[in-house]
């Protein structure tokens, strides 16, 4: 088939990671057009993916203001720059790729889908945990009756303390009064994996949970505003920012690094921790967003759900389990490991799901390069029915986000 070509409005972490699939495939995809309003970040794109000058450009208005010139635009702007750019890309004709969550108010996700429904288009909302081997292998199990009727799940997002304070509390989604609340943000994932799973309409939600620990009150004795302005308790802070973004084996591997500064150099890292945000104590930031929450859900088919977020942790991770009529199922996702029993069988099944052999580095488990491998061949057969996550199927996830959010603010259940 005929290479697709795409434009990336947002060249941060995310935008980066679906922009390999050019190096990965180049035969297939192609990046020809960037809006990124930082200018160190723009121009080590445009130097990286060989983009004409004339496509490059500050803001995405800029960039979505010229003539249709390629077949894709993927958006990976911030949160609340998202429904603009992807309406206005669905109504030049550009087949759209759109970071999560699709929006930060139900009015607007309303809006996407509505732009979608109908425009003959391919929009693919980035729930990259529908893409994973790991969860396409559990999801197969359940629709052959492994299990019998599934009656209940149990999911666990373990955040990561270090992952929590580099983006929830020193970054750039700490402040739900400028971009989300956490389990919109970081758990729309998990609300549609369930969705997903359970094949069912969520119909009850409610939740609890709270910002308790990363407060000003939890501060350590004398500790100053920054990290590097002489700690007392730097020896013994597990959020102690040189350290971290020095040593910590994930902040490389993770793009924590390349999301503080361009200059990865010791000397780039500490100039960024002396000034920008990331170097801030985690304590005496200006963060709102919550550290726990629990959800229950409820389900058409009666089937009911928990899902618990927790900064606490050690490892990033996601842990399940899933009990049916006929067996129950657990899985670890860093693993890539499923085992279930069957009832009255005498062994459980072990199954150790393969990742994607490819050269680039990519995140979730494999799953945002089948996500935007089945973006690019979707494009290519102009085919919306290949799409896995469409527009009106990520709207359940983020309606059971924003009913979640109401009954932890308001200390009710919501009906659906």
């Amino acid at each position: 088939m005929k290479r697709k070509t795409a434009i990336l409005l947002g060249a941060g972490a995310r935008g980066n990671i679906y922009a390999h699939y050019a190096k990965e495939c180049p035969e297939e995809f192609q990046i020809v057009g960037v809006a990124e309003p930082d200018r160190a970040r723009r121009e080590q794109f445009v130097k990286e993916y060989g983009i004409a000058a004339e496509h490059a450009c500050e803001s995405w208005e800029q960039l979505l203001g010229q003539p249709k010139f390629a077949d894709a635009c993927l958006v990976c702007t911030m949160d609340d720059m998202h429904t603009k750019p992807a309406v206005q890309a669905l109504t030049l004709g550009y087949h759209v790729l759109l970071e999560k969550p699709m929006a930060n108010t139900e009015a607007e996700c309303r809006q996407i889908e509505q732009a979608a429904s109908g425009s003959g288009l391919v929009l693919s909302v980035c729930h990259v945990l529908r893409y994973t081997p790991f969860y396409s292998k559990i999801k197969q199990l359940l629709d052959d009756g492994v299990l019998g009727q599934m009656l209940c799940m149990q999911q666990i997002e373990n955040v990561g303390y270090w992952h929590q304070a580099h983006s929830f509390v020193r970054g750039n989604w700490n402040n739900s009064e400028t971009t989300s609340p956490m389990l919109l943000q970081k758990s729309c994932h998990d609300m549609d994996i369930i969705s997903w799973l359970m094949d069912s309409r969520c119909s009850r939600v409610s939740s609890f949970g709270s910002l308790t620990h990363f407060k000003p009150e939890n501060a350590p004795d004398k500790a100053p505003l920054r990290c590097l302005d002489g700690c007392p308790a730097a020896a013994a802070c597990p959020y102690y920012a040189p350290r971290f973004y020095l040593e910590h084996p994930r902040a490389e591997k993770d793009g924590f690094v390349s999301a503080i500064t361009t200059d990865t150099t010791r000397k780039g890292i500490l100039e960024a921790l002396e000034s920008g945000p990331y170097g801030r104590c985690v304590y005496h930031c200006d963060n709102n967003v919550v550290d726990h929450q629990v959800v229950n859900l409820e389900f058409e088919n009666s089937a009911t759900a928990s899902f618990v977020m927790t900064a606490f942790t050690e490892d990033c991770n996601r842990t399940l389990k899933i009990m049916g009529t006929r067996g129950e199922l657990i899985g670890d996702m860093e693993k890539n490991e499923i085992i279930y029993q069957v009832f009255n069988d005498p062994d459980p099944v072990r199954i150790t799901v393969e990742m994607p052999k490819v050269k680039n580095s990519y995140n979730h488990g494999g799953g945002d390069f089948y996500l935007i491998r089945d973006f690019v061949r979707a494009v290519q057969a102009e085919e919306t029915a290949q799409n896995k996550t469409t527009a009106a199927q990520s709207l359940q996830a983020h309606v059971m986000c924003f009913a979640a959010e109401k009954a932890r603010n308001r200390h009710m259940v919501v009906e659906l």
